[in-house]
Formats: C-alpha cells, sequence, structure tokens
C-alpha cells in the first residue's frame, strides 16, 4: 500500500508523469487504486480484467448482486462500452463532466461481474482533472465508493484508508471532495428516464435537460 500525494496549482490538482506511471502499471497488473472525483474517492481498476472487479467487490465487501459502474472522458468512450441515443447524449452534454451517471444498455464486451449479469451500464465522466488524466491514458476505469459497503461515502483520501486499508495498491490523496457527495443516478433505457438516485443535480433539471 502507498500513497501518492497530488500537486496543487491554482486550485488544478494533477499527479508527475513518473507517479502516473506507476499508477497506470499497477492498473494493468490487475490491481486497484483509489483516486479522486468531485463527488466522494473512487476505488478504481480496469473493468476487462475479471479478477481485478472480483478484487474490487472482495475489497469493499460488497454483495455480486449490485453493480459497479465506469467513469469515461468522453460519448465515444462510452459508446464502446454502452448503447446512447440522443436522449442519453443530451444529458451527458448538459451534465458531464459532472455528478451525473447514466444507465444505459451495455455492449458485449462488458463483463457481466461489472454490472451483476444484468445488461445494463453505469457511466459518467468526473469533473477532476486527476482521474480524466488517468483515464485519457488508461481507458475507462471501475468507479465505486472507496469504502466497506454500507459505510460512509469518503471524502477525503484518510476516510478511504480506513476503510480499505491494504487491499488498495495506491491511494492517490488529492484532500478532501469537492462536493462530498454521490452522483445523481439516471436509468435511461428504451426511452424512458428512471431518477434510481438522487444527488447533486435535480429530477427537475434532468427533465428539463430532456425537453430542450
Amino acid at each position: 500500500m502507498e500513497i501518492i500525494r497530488t500537486t496543487e496549482k491554482d486550485g488544478i490538482h494533477s499527479i508527475s508523469e513518473s507517479d502516473k506511471k506507476h499508477i497506470l502499471a499497477e492498473l494493468s497488473a490487475g490491481r486497484l487504486i483509489v483516486y479522486p472525483t468531485e463527488t466522494v474517492y473512487g476505488l478504481g481498476c480496469d473493468p476487462f480484467d475479471e479478477t481485478a472487479v472480483k478484487r474490487a467487490f472482495m475489497a469493499k465487501r460488497r454483495p455480486f448482486d449490485m453493480a459497479m459502474s465506469v467513469v469515461v472522458n468522453s460519448i465515444p468512450m462510452m459508446e464502446e462500452l454502452g448503447v446512447i441515443d440522443d436522449r442519453a447524449k443530451k444529458l451527458v452534454e448538459k451534465f458531464m463532466p459532472g455528478p451525473l451517471t447514466l444507465i444505459v444498455k451495455k455492449r458485449p464486451s462488458v463483463p457481466d461481474i461489472l454490472t451483476a449479469s444484468t445488461n445494463e451500464i453505469g457511466m459518467r465522466i468526473p469533473d477532476h482533472p486527476v482521474a480524466l488524466s488517468l483515464i485519457d491514458s488508461f481507458g475507462p476505469l471501475v468507479t465505486t465508493s472507496a469504502n466497506v459497503h454500507s459505510h460512509k461515502s469518503p471524502l477525503d483520501c484518510q476516510d478511504a484508508i480506513d476503510d480499505l486499508g491494504k487491499s488498495v495498491s495506491v491511494y492517490i490523496d488529492a484532500g478532501s471532495a469537492t462536493l462530498g457527495c454521490p452522483s445523481t443516478i439516471v436509468q435511461l433505457i428504451d426511452g424512458e428516464m428512471i431518477i434510481i438516485r438522487q444527488g447533486t443535480i435535480t429530477e427537475q433539471q434532468i427533465e428539463a435537460a430532456l425537453d430542450e
């Protein structure tokens, strides 16, 4: 277990190229990392490495019938994993990067263990430079709050360390999460919109964006 601290300049967090290279190597080796987002700290790994995804479930003590989401950096990356129709694009363009997770039909290439054997996948674009930098270099990452299942969401790196300890290879410490509130989760499948979890973005805002 190791802790990598970000550098902050003008309110923007970053990591060194050497630290980034090391983190990418850990991800490629199937290990777990904890990384900052604007909502809460996330537990991440390679979503296509089924052993790594299983390791994430075990670290959180999360039931395998509860799907995990992924973070991406763009609509094209989303389209590699799920079906993004025009209504979904509206929400992505309006609220992302930001605290919105969109559940859509998944592509066959997405492992069933990640999605609890459902035909759906949750995705969002985080509004944090460190998370986006890792995604730019590695590709999609698993995202789930970096805490033991049913424990409080981690608002800083120490919260995550206290819960997950040595089950995680690398912790990236960027101070406190700016929002400190989990994302709103919206399911958008076959034209039907359902709010799964209310977060910073309200149902009224979602409906207004879809009506534009």
